[in-house]
């Protein structure tokens, strides 16, 4: 509300002083809450109305997060364990995430392996008090990686009592569980006592929800969508198909290449193989009942759907403690202490063989992996013969990580000579354990398969454990993998690990006071300084500094920086109905060199209950550690191949995982970024309230790795010849490492309009209704490379180069209705997210995917369309006295399934932003005690 409303009080003699509270987006503490920049308040009431219990999840339900936040779910993802907010779709690198208004160590995996981001999960919920998302950029107020905004989370400081809240959530199907236990216990009033101790724990555990729990739920968890319209032309054919003469997927019985060209399974009967050898129980009906026929045949399995998760197991506890010793009428001394711990524990389909990898020496092409001319299970057997095996008998890929997180604050805040002053200082550390099972030693694997002498020396030299088996031995696949030792499994696929740590150590100093006297009144000043130490290291997974796990890219980076910033804010009252406000800040970077970044804005107040704001910023982004550190990163991406394609191989035609090895850059310069919104705040009844701001970021010098489509046109590309189609002039092969760089390649302007509405209705006796929207529609997210061709994003499914391909929707929407009526409160939620095209970018000529030519060819889904998603959710709470209270919850209310998505690799079938519908209905209940 734009201003305090009239109280139908008697007057009373003594003046009361005005309540002034720090907003977030200014260092100026003031009597109201409105300011020239648009702030989204997120309390208790909305968290508990949206059923979510965890403020990742919630926070990744709205309006204004967009492409790039990371969600937990993803458990195969670099970042894996961790979820972050992507505040208009800009990246979690570029949401500044503080908590109390001050910043916390980073996670130790960066998203993509590139960009370090906070982790959400690190929030204890019930601690909360309430969530203020500064929607325009804020670099001046506080500093580097705020360019798409501001997500502050503040805990709750001074609660008296005890209070014990247990909750119980399990899925329709009967899985997913999520057990959940906090007490929250404060003691001490600072007027009366002179301090307060506030202790709060919370424990979660989330059970796993395994992609074949939803056999039957539309396109969901499957990559085996030939009844959808695919085939294995497309990729999505299922697991093993043979694809054509040069190319054929992993099978749990094998496929493999004739001598001169041309796959067959194992199992193959067909006279045209050539086989020197038989396998009659290699039959693919003595291992999977599966449904079998496909194009190029082959012994199809659904692995996505049998081994890969939609939610992975985590168990968390969070802890937060706050200290305040009230010292004098003046001042106060406080402490606050969190940390956090969590064990994450994700699976993923079991490895093929031939899957090529990168490091910084170079790319490693595993594609000629064979079995040896005297393999057993070789039908070539006189011949060595490529082979495409998915190592079923190895198991699941698995991924067990640790994190430990600490946060410590200790600071001064009172008020001195007129000034209202805050100093501080903090440390903060993430510490991240990650271990890893199923993973095939590429050394091994291929001495195992193919004793060569120069395989078997390099197992021996690299594998202890290679080298304590008997002379001669071989891995056996398929139906005879019940011959293999266990000491075969043990130098084939070790326990792998790696470890990450993040730390910050940061001193600072604000102050804030009134000063002189204008038309509209005093003044206001604010000026500050900080000092930060940053460290960041993530070691590279045991085997990968050299390309010798299979499947598994390299990631590693090293950074250390110091930086010292001063700012100062100002607040000119110049009328009674004008506020102008102004904002600059200077940062040093030892490695980056100096950054100034101002921000000015203004509020007009024609009338009591109208406002019109804006605000004009700039901003800026240092690089950060994987960027231009020491390390390097090699992940894999989707990519089509135009050279191929043009040749007439259909399978170049739609896009397929390719390898990419990026390298940091110490010459990156930081991005920059120039931001501008202007509103309306309206009150036109009581109790109702309507604000629309349009807004617009400019991100120049962007860091990003080199696109691989403008590597693949550059000739920067690894290709396998021996994959070549016979019969298909000059075909080179297919793809299989793209090599990039990390560079300032490109600028991006987005742009759009945000609407937040809320009103309450009065029902006499009946209560009151409570309705409020918050809908963001996104007009351009375009990007200009360094060529000057530009493409647009929004409403389509790029940009596809960051996290899990999700897509830019330019439409979504929160919709609540709440009914209170004595001790019930019922809650809906609408969740909405627009539908948006299957395509790239705007540009595109050509939809990202096809059908199957048996299918018509026509593009996939049908119009070219991932179609909108819309869920309801409805909580409900009853408070039985004033210490008790039930609640329960039902999301997806109507069970609704998400619409078929083939492009993003973030889910099978589906796009992660509808996670939800993946899950399906789920039912909550819960009960609150308040001693």
């Amino acid at each position: 509300m734009l201003t305090a409303q009239a109280q139908n009080t008697p007057a009373d003699t003594t003046a009361q002083p005005i309540q002034r509270v720090e907003i977030t987006g200014s260092n100026i503490r003031r009597a109201q809450a409105e300011t020239a920049s648009p702030v989204q308040t997120v309390n208790r009431a909305d968290i508990e109305k949206s059923g979510k219990t965890t403020v990742a999840e919630l926070l990744q339900t709205l309006a204004v997060d967009n492409q790039g936040s990371v969600p937990t779910t993803f458990g195969s993802g670099f970042a894996s364990g961790a979820s972050g907010i992507s505040l208009r779709g800009l990246g979690a690198a570029s949401t500044l995430v503080l908590l109390n208004g001050r910043r916390i160590a980073p996670y130790g995996l960066a998203d993509d392996g590139q960009k370090v981001f906070a982790d959400l999960n690190i929030i204890p919920a019930e601690a909360v008090e309430r969530v203020e998302i500064l929607k325009d950029g804020a670099s001046a107020i506080y500093g580097s990686d705020a360019i798409a905004g501001v997500v502050n989370v503040i805990l709750r400081k001074d609660y008296v009592g005890t209070t014990v809240r247990l909750s119980q959530g399990l899925s329709n199907e009967s899985d997913g569980g999520d057990t959940r236990l906090a007490v929250t216990h404060g003691v001490g009033d600072l007027e009366t006592d002179r301090y307060n101790f506030l202790f709060s724990a919370e424990y979660g555990k989330k059970r796993e929800v395994w992609n074949r729990d939803r056999a039957g739920r539309g396109a969901v968890g499957r990559a085996d969508l030939r009844e959808f319209g695919f085939s294995a032309q497309e990729g999505l054919g299922g697991t093993g198909a043979i694809v054509n003469a040069g190319a054929a997927g992993s099978s749990i019985i094998g496929n493999v290449q004739r001598p001169g060209g041309g796959y067959y399974s194992r199992d193959s009967l067909d006279a045209a193989n050539g086989f020197t050898r038989t396998f009659p129980g290699a039959a693919c009906a003595n291992l999977t009942n599966h449904p079998q026929g496909a194009p190029g045949t082959g012994c199809l399995i659904d692995a996505t759907q049998q081994y890969n998760q939609i939610q992975p197991r985590q168990e968390t506890l969070n802890l937060f403690g706050r200290a305040t010793f009230q010292l004098n009428n003046d001042w106060q001394a406080y402490v606050e202490l969190n940390g956090y711990h969590s064990d994450t524990d994700s699976s993923t389909t079991p490895s093929g063989v031939s899957a090529s990898v990168g490091y910084p020496g170079g790319p490693v092409n595993n594609a000629g992996v064979s079995l040896g001319a005297t393999h057993p299970d070789n039908p070539y057997f006189g011949s060595a013969a490529r082979v495409r095996y998915l190592a079923w008998d190895v198991g699941p890929r698995t991924s067990a990580i640790e994190t430990n997180f600490v946060r410590a604050v200790a600071g001064l805040k009172g008020t001195a000579a007129g000034w209202d002053i805050d100093s501080a200082l903090l440390f903060s550390q993430s510490k991240t354990n990650r271990s890893q099972n199923g993973y095939l030693q590429r050394d091994v694997a291929f001495a195992l398969l193919n004793p060569t002498a120069a395989n078997v020396a390099a197992a021996q030299a690299g594998s202890a454990a290679y080298a304590g088996l008997p002379a001669g031995s071989y891995w056996r696949i398929g139906e005879n993998a019940g011959l293999n030792s266990p000491a075969i499994y043990a130098a084939l696929s070790p326990t792998i690990t790696n470890d990450a740590t993040t730390n910050i150590a940061m001193a600072d100093v604000k102050a804030s006071r009134e000063f002189g006297q204008l038309p509209g009144g005093a003044m206001g000043l604010a000026v500050g300084a900080e000092f930060r130490h940053d460290e960041t290291e993530l070691a590279p997974t045991s085997g990968t500094e050299r390309g010798n796990i299979i499947g598994l890219g390299y990631s590693a980076y090293e950074g250390q920086r110091n930086s010292a910033a001063v700012y100062a804010e100002f607040l000119a009252p110049v009328h009674s109905t004008l506020e102008l406000s102004a904002a600059l800040r200077y940062d040093h970077f030892n490695d980056v060199g100096n950054s100034y970044t101002p921000k000015a804005g203004f509020k007009w107040t024609p009338a009591r209950s109208f406002a019109l704001r804006g605000t004009f910023a700039r901003g800026f982004r240092a690089p950060g550690p994987a960027e231009n550190g020491r390390g390097g990163l090699a992940a894999f991406s989707t990519a089509d191949d135009p050279a191929r394609c043009a040749l007439g191989v259909e399978a170049a035609c739609s896009s397929g995982q390719v390898a990419v090895i990026t390298s940091p850059n110490p010459d990156l310069a930081p991005e920059k970024s120039k931001s501008f919104s202007l509103g309306a705040v309206w009150d036109p009844l009581p109790r109702t309230s309507i604000s629309l701001d349009a807004w617009q970021i400019e991100r120049k010098n962007e860091i990003n790795q080199e696109t691989t489509e403008a590597a693949i046109a550059a000739g920067n590309v690894v290709r396998d010849p021996g994959s070549a189609v016979p019969g298909v002039a000059g075909d080179p092969g297919q793809i299989v490492a793209v090599l990039t760089n990390y560079i300032n390649s490109a600028s991006t302007k987005v742009n759009g309009v945000d609407l937040d509405a809320r009103t309450t209705f009065q029902l006499g006796n009946a209560g009151s209704l409570t309705a409020d929207i918050k809908w963001t529609h996104m007009f351009k997210f375009e990007r200009t490379d360094q060529e000057g061709n530009t493409v647009d994003f929004a409403g389509t499914h790029g940009n596809c180069d960051v996290t899990n391909c999700i897509g830019t929707p330019d439409d979504r929407i929160n919709l609540g209705l709440t009914w209170d009526r004595g001790p019930l409160r019922l809650s809906g939620v609408v969740n909405h997210r627009g539908k948006f095209d299957n395509t790239e970018n705007k540009q595109a000529e050509e939809c990202a995917f096809h059908f199957s030519a048996a299918a018509g060819g026509g593009d996939a889904p049908t119009g070219c369309k991932i179609s909108s998603f819309t869920t309801l959710d409805l909580t409900a709470k009853y408070r039985f006295t004033n210490k008790a209270e039930l609640f329960a919850t039902i999301q997806n209310v109507f069970d609704k399934e998400p619409p078929l998505d083939p492009l993003t690799y973030g889910a099978a079938g589906y796009n992660p932003l509808d996670y939800s519908g993946a899950l399906g209905r789920y039912f909550q209940v819960g009960v609150r005690y308040t001693f």
